[in-house]
């Protein structure tokens, strides 16, 4: 399956913003779905629809036509802003956190630290399903987090494998107790099991 998870130029220099000294190039940096828009986009058409109708009911009618006008102008507007949000907003996966990027003249930049997540849960109704999105929910220690469900996620399958493997797999890389100190996670090979398992015990002291 192709990349989830392109990134295209603007997008690494969206990211290198937010990076810490050390930390390494994100692991999954994408937006959310498209599908985020249909809600806004519903909402949007009955205002679209009721200024059309107000633009057509009497051309002549400078009230009426002027009101129609606003009424489309705002519906747009509110709808490009929504838009706007989305193509600006940027999920981000480091070796180190989880961010979320958003807005458009105030930036703002929701994080978790990668230490503190306990597990990971991948939801995907029947329409993600279809449209090939999913939920993300973040299991961490301490208090509730700003992060602690991420949705609307493209190829969540694959996205939920990836950043498993992040933070559960054998070879991935996490935190040290001093955030700043990564701490690379190997399997133990069998040579090191057995010189382990294979040292002579304690001799029982003698009882005289």
């Amino acid at each position: 399956m192709p990349d989830p998870a392109p990134r295209p130029e603007r997008w690494h220099k969206d990211a290198a913003k937010y990076l810490l000294p050390g930390e390494l190039p994100p692991v999954v940096a994408t937006r959310r779905h498209w599908a985020v828009l249909i809600l806004p986009v519903l909402k949007t058409l009955p205002v679209l629809v009721l200024g059309g109708w107000l633009l057509v009911l009497d051309p002549d009618n400078r009230v009426s036509s002027t009101a129609g006008l606003l009424v489309v102008v705002a519906g747009l507007g509110v709808l490009a802003a929504r838009v706007a949000g989305w193509w600006m907003s940027h999920f981000i996966v480091t070796n180190r956190r989880v961010l979320l990027t958003s807005g458009v003249v105030v930036r703002t930049v929701a994080l978790l630290p990668l230490r503190r997540i306990t597990d990971l849960t991948w939801k995907e109704a029947l329409l993600g399903q279809v449209l090939g999105y999913g939920t993300f929910r973040f299991e961490s220690a301490g208090q509730q987090q700003a992060l602690s469900e991420i949705t609307y996620l493209p190829h969540a399958d694959v996205l939920y494998r990836r950043v498993s493997q992040l933070l559960f797999g054998a070879d991935g890389v996490v935190d040290g107790e001093d955030e700043g100190d990564p701490v690379e996670v190997r399997r133990a090979t069998a040579p090191d099991l057995a010189r382990r398992d294979t040292q002579p015990l304690p001799r029982p002291p003698q009882v005289t």
